[in-house]
């Protein structure tokens, strides 16, 4: 199971997959290093959605990136493009954030926003992102949070010992 999961993470966002290092799976996550860029980052794909056509299948990582000083930076692969005027809303254990959408792919507005997100992933059980477009449309994902603990810190540990 772990190593299906592991496969199936790295078709969707490893096209060089030799490229990565594979630190583990715990859980719906996984952790992967890149050494070329360098990152590290942990992921995990959505809920499967029976019968609901996605353009894209979505994802969720959180990456460090030690060389741009960035750590915990959140990014969603959304199941559609969202259109500019789009609404796109991350919640979790009662909280609610707003995210920044460009394409198929959502972001954080800004670091503070990240640290807060994932210190709220880290006790939650799941968490969900809806996109609204302005003509009422809403597509809402879910990924369980089980193991994120364990790929956060296995990814955060592989690039501080770069």
């Amino acid at each position: 199971m772990k190593r299906a999961l592991a496969a199936v993470l790295l078709m969707f966002v490893a096209p060089a997959a030799h490229a990565r290092d594979a630190l583990g799976v715990w859980g719906d996550w996984a952790a992967f290093r890149d050494p070329g860029v360098p990152r590290c980052y942990a992921i995990a794909l959505a809920r499967p959605a029976p019968g609901r056509v996605r353009e894209f299948e979505p994802y969720f990582t959180v990456a460090t990136w030690p060389t741009r000083d960035v750590r915990g930076q959140i990014h969603i692969r959304l199941p559609r493009r969202a259109p500019p005027d789009a609404r796109v809303t991350l919640s979790l254990g009662g909280q609610a954030f707003p995210l920044v959408a460009g394409g198929a792919s959502a972001w954080a507005v800004d670091r503070r926003a990240d640290a807060a997100i994932v210190a709220a992933m880290r006790s939650a059980s799941d968490l969900t992102v809806s996109l609204r477009d302005t003509g009422g449309r809403v597509t809402r994902e879910v990924w369980r949070l089980a193991g994120l603990p364990s790929a956060l810190d296995a990814a955060a540990l592989a690039c501080a010992a770069r």
